[in-house]
């Protein structure tokens, strides 16, 4: 296989993770997400929690000290307090401990990443094989309110949330303005191409 690892990038409602799962099982790949974020947190001597938090758009140390004093603002437009005074290593470390966990662990190969921006992150290994899992809002809505109790107004604010926060991410972990289908090597829209039809065209474009 010219690819030692395979990354899946995937929006809400797309089908990311049910295409993942079956182009790994023909590839022989390991799966690897919340994976991550133990190691990471391991490697910092943090509660996973933590670490966690760290990649959502607020960090509930945030939230919780908002109404402190002693704040300052990041370039994330968020106020924060310094997490060294509460024992907890910065957010710009933990930021950058993921990315480096995600480049160790790509670095075994025999791996598929999925979530985390791992394309991102892994853009210039070229034994890396960048995918994403797309679909219209309207249809990964549509989606989510056939799964959940969700109606379809509200299960769509619940994408374009989700959507918003995946920029947000991309934005504080790599700086990217704007996410563009170059930053992958595979675009799959899931609209037309459904998810196992899609773990098909990973496992051609991986072999």
């Amino acid at each position: 296989m010219p690819f030692a690892t395979v990354c899946i990038s995937g929006e809400d409602g797309a089908g990311a993770a049910e295409a993942a799962q079956a182009a790994a099982q023909a590839l022989g790949l390991r799966v690897i997400d919340e994976d991550i974020i133990t190691k990471a947190a391991i490697e910092a001597g943090v509660e996973r929690e933590v670490v966690a938090d760290v990649e959502q758009s607020r960090s509930k140390l945030v939230r919780l000290l908002e109404s402190m004093s002693g704040m300052a603002t990041l370039g994330t437009g968020y106020a924060v307090a310094d997490p060294a005074a509460y024992g907890q290593p910065a957010s710009d470390a933990l930021r950058g401990l993921i990315r480096s966990v995600i480049e160790d662990t790509a670095a075994t190969g025999g791996v598929m990443i999925v979530s985390h921006a791992a394309s991102l992150a892994l853009a210039d290994r070229p034994d890396v094989l960048r995918v994403l899992i797309t679909a219209p809002p309207e249809v990964r809505g549509e989606r989510l309110a056939g799964s959940s109790d969700l109606g379809g107004d509200e299960a769509l604010k619940q994408i374009r949330r989700s959507d918003s926060n995946r920029a947000d991410y991309i934005k504080r972990f790599y700086d990217v303005d704007s996410e563009q289908a170059t930053h992958y090597d595979l675009v799959i829209n899931t609209d037309r191409v459904p998810p196992q039809q899609a773990a098909a065209l990973i496992v051609s474009a991986a072999g």
